[in-house]
């Protein structure tokens, strides 16, 4: 029988601590079963044995590594760092490193999982800096992976195409698409449009032999069409879109609540649609797409919303689960490593796109 999959949880992280992250495993559980898999909470063992036991959840699948530390969700990612070894946070992301964990989940500070995050486990290939979070966007098809959306504000050429890497071997590993269609975020569809390093990484992956499936350049619009299946831009782009999306969903929620509500006639109508308006709830609801990996670290680390409620919480676990028992990390590394012969190749140093 093979060995269960354990995944390391930060119990202090977010807003809400270990009442969400244990809500969160017994969520996953309930949804997708707990065989194979426990979980290793780090954290305020009072606070925590109290939660396991509200949701009759027993060390057959949890354990828990006792720290009064945690990281604050206002606190400055060098502060953090300079701390050192102790927090929850560090604590959880050490027992990836150690081999002892296949993945860990945080909804703590951003900045603070970034930074630890990047110095105990390093980055996966030489060349790379900063890791890439990708959101798991809904869209008329389906799911469409956008990375980055936060992690890295300009990305050059060459990091646009490792964001396409690893945004493929994601999608593939999370959302089950063999050869998923990649495109470029730009502002318009046409080769000439654009600006150089978003022209150039277009080049790349039109010519490079890399053996991805690229589409093209896709629009602002073409993420909630569903066009491509990965989705790929620097991080400034992609948290401003990420966020206007985010603001777009709850705007027009509390225009239909507020239009289903105006009346009696306006209620017995939401009454009538009301298994229809579920299921479109459902889809867009965030916590069914909580959840965002850091791509390109030596290790699988899922970012959780820190506000998430226990099925966010419990959406990031599947993530982080789904990551571990893929060939994720093998994929990202042979298709990194086919980038650096591109890039080093002499037929395309110095080139650009007219």
């Amino acid at each position: 029988m093979p060995a269960p999959t354990l995944i390391s949880l930060d119990a202090m992280g977010g807003d809400h601590g270990p009442p969400v992250v244990v809500g969160g495993i017994r969520d996953y559980t309930r949804r997708h079963g707990g065989e194979g898999v426990r979980f290793l909470l780090h954290g305020d063992e009072q606070a925590i044995v109290a939660e396991l036991a509200k949701h009759n959840l027993t060390s057959d699948i949890c354990d828990i590594r006792h720290t009064a530390t945690k990281v604050a969700s206002d606190e400055k990612p060098a502060t953090a760092m300079r701390r050192g070894k102790g927090t929850s946070l560090w604590n959880a992301i050490e027992a990836v490193k150690s081999g002892e964990a296949g993945a860990v989940v945080s909804a703590g500070n951003t900045g603070a999982l970034m930074a630890i995050s990047k110095l105990i486990l390093r980055m996966s290939a030489p060349g790379l800096e900063r890791p890439a979070i990708v959101a798991s966007w809904p869209t008329a098809r389906g799911v469409t992976a956008v990375l980055d959306v936060g992690a890295n504000i300009e990305s050059d050429a060459e990091q646009l195409v490792e964001f396409a890497i690893m945004g493929e071997a994601f999608h593939t590993a999370v959302h089950g698409v063999e050869k998923p269609t990649i495109g470029l975020l730009n502002v318009g569809s046409e080769d000439m449009k654009g600006h150089e390093e978003v022209r150039e990484a277009a080049r790349i992956l039109r010519e490079g032999g890399l053996g991805l499936n690229y589409h093209g350049f896709v629009e602002g619009d073409d993420i909630a069409k569903g066009t491509v299946d990965v989705v790929v831009t620097d991080g400034f782009t992609g948290n401003i879109a990420l966020k206007t999306a985010e603001g777009v969903a709850r705007f027009i929620s509390t225009l239909l609540r507020e239009a289903l509500t105006s009346s009696l006639q306006a209620k017995i109508g939401a009454a009538i649609a009301m298994p229809a308006l579920k299921a479109m709830g459902q889809k867009i609801d965030p916590s069914a797409i909580n959840g965002g990996p850091l791509l390109g670290l030596n290790g699988i680390v899922v970012k959780s919303h820190g506000g998430a409620d226990a099925k966010g919480f419990g959406n990031a676990i599947r993530i982080a689960v789904d990551l571990a028992r893929s060939d994720y990390m093998q994929t990202v590394g042979a298709n990194l490593g086919r980038l650096g012969d591109v890039m080093h190749a002499p037929s395309t140093q110095s080139e650009s796109v007219s």
